[in-house]
C-alpha cells in the first residue's frame, strides 16, 4: 500500500464525527455513543477501505470499523460516564481504538503478534489523537464521538506507516505464513 494513498483518510475522522453529531447529537451515554460510533466508524472505515484497495479485506473493513467503533464508544461511555474531561477523552480514545484495532486486526490475516501490535497501535494512537484534539478543540463538552483533524493527522500517519509495513510483510507468503514457491525460470532457448 502506498502511504500517500492513505493520507486522505484523515478526513474520515472529522467528517464522520460531524455526521454523527448532526444525526445523533452529543454523546451522553452508551446508546448515543454506540449510534454515533456506528456512523463515524462507517465513514472512517469507508475512507480507509477506499485507500487500502485490498481485495482480501473488501467492504468488510468498513463494517468491522463501524462495529468496533460502536462497541468501543459504548463501552467507553460506560467507563467514563460520557464525560469530556481531558482524562475521560483519552480513556475514550484508548478503549474505542482498542475495539476498532481488534476488529480490523481480524482482517489482516497475519500472526497473533501482528494482530496484537495492530490493536495496541490503534488504541494508543487514538488515545493520543484524542488528547491532541482535547487540547485544541474549543467545545469538547459537546460530546463528540471522535477526535478532529489535529488528532486524526497523527492517527493517520501512525496507522498508515504501520499498515504499509504489515501489508508488505509476508507479501511473498501464503496466508498460512508458509513461503510461496518461486516460479520456475523458463529454459533458455
Amino acid at each position: 500500500m502506498f502511504f500517500v494513498r492513505w493520507l486522505p483518510t484523515v478526513l474520515g475522522f472529522p467528517v464522520g464525527g460531524w455526521l454523527a453529531v448532526q444525526t445523533v447529537g452529543s454523546v451522553d451515554g452508551p446508546l448515543t455513543a454506540a449510534l454515533a460510533g456506528l456512523i463515524a466508524g462507517a465513514v472512517i472505515g469507508t475512507a480507509q477501505w477506499l485507500a487500502l484497495r485490498q481485495r482480501r479485506v473488501g467492504l468488510r473493513w468498513m463494517i468491522h470499523t463501524a462495529v468496533g467503533m460502536a462497541a468501543g464508544s459504548a463501552i467507553a461511555a460506560v467507563v467514563t460516564d460520557a464525560t469530556t474531561t481531558v482524562n475521560a477523552v483519552a480513556v475514550t480514545g484508548l478503549i474505542t481504538g482498542a475495539a476498532v484495532g481488534a476488529t480490523q486486526a481480524t482482517m489482516l490475516r497475519r500472526s497473533t503478534r501482528i494482530a496484537a501490535a495492530w490493536t495496541a497501535l490503534v488504541s494508543l494512537s487514538w488515545a493520543v489523537g484524542s488528547l491532541i484534539t482535547a487540547n485544541v478543540i474549543v467545545d469538547a463538552e459537546r460530546g463528540y464521538v471522535t477526535f478532529g483533524a489535529s488528532g486524526a493527522l497523527l492517527v493517520t500517519v501512525a496507522t498508515g506507516l504501520a499498515l504499509r509495513r504489515v501489508l508488505a510483510v509476508g507479501r511473498d507468503r501464503e496466508p498460512s505464513g508458509t513461503p510461496m514457491p518461486r516460479p520456475v525460470a523458463a529454459a533458455h532457448r
